[in-house]
């Protein structure tokens, strides 16, 4: 990725035109331990808030469990070896095709991002949040097709689930990591 500048107004633009009308999660968190997967794990229990005080997103179905008393809904309580070991590394150019497609719905998607006629302003607002966790980010993602290569091509294929993070059918997620920052990504399929 090449460093851009991304500020509050660009990333809430991108954030909500990428993932505001699909089931996702989208939140970012300090960097406050030697080890990224706790501070990830503190995002998925929404107990840090964005350090630069920008947007997230999250349903309000999200909301829901939470205030019934799972602070982690819909994460599994989880420490940070279990998040671990479901996730794998992949590339920057993978990482922006996996963001871009978790735009997109699990089922019945008559225009997959690799159909849309506006495939490129989809890439371009997936690259755009990640910039904020600059060219040196480490990325992560559940996805099985990560198991096999660091760099699958996402747009290729359906949309598909990958380590269970949630208690849903399926689910999909991407996570940043900066020397500063995490950003955590999530898909879910809510049927």
């Amino acid at each position: 990725m090449q460093p851009r500048s991304t500020d509050a107004a660009t990333w809430e633009a991108a954030l909500l035109r990428l993932l505001e009308e699909v089931y996702t999660f989208a939140w970012s968190g300090p960097r406050l331990h030697e080890d990224w997967a706790e501070d990830v794990c503190a995002v998925m229990e929404r107990s840090v808030a964005d350090p630069r005080g920008w947007a997230v997103l999250e349903t309000h179905t999200h909301k829901v469990g939470r205030e019934s008393g799972y602070p982690s809904y819909p994460f599994h309580a989880l420490t940070a070896d279990e998040l671990r070991a479901g996730l794998r590394p992949i590339t920057a150019g993978a990482a922006v095709e996996l963001l871009a497609s978790l735009a997109q719905e699990w089922f019945f998607e008559s225009n997959p991002v690799r159909l849309r006629e506006d495939r490129g302003v989809v890439l371009a607002d997936a690259r755009t949040l990640l910039d904020r966790f600059g060219p040196d980010a480490a990325l992560w993602t559940s996805s099985r097709l990560a198991r096999t290569s660091d760099a699958p091509d996402f747009l290729a294929q359906d949309l598909r689930s990958g380590h269970p993070f949630t208690g849903y059918m399926m689910d999909l997620g991407l996570i940043a990591v900066s020397a500063d920052e995490v950003g955590v990504f999530w898909s879910f399929n809510a049927l």
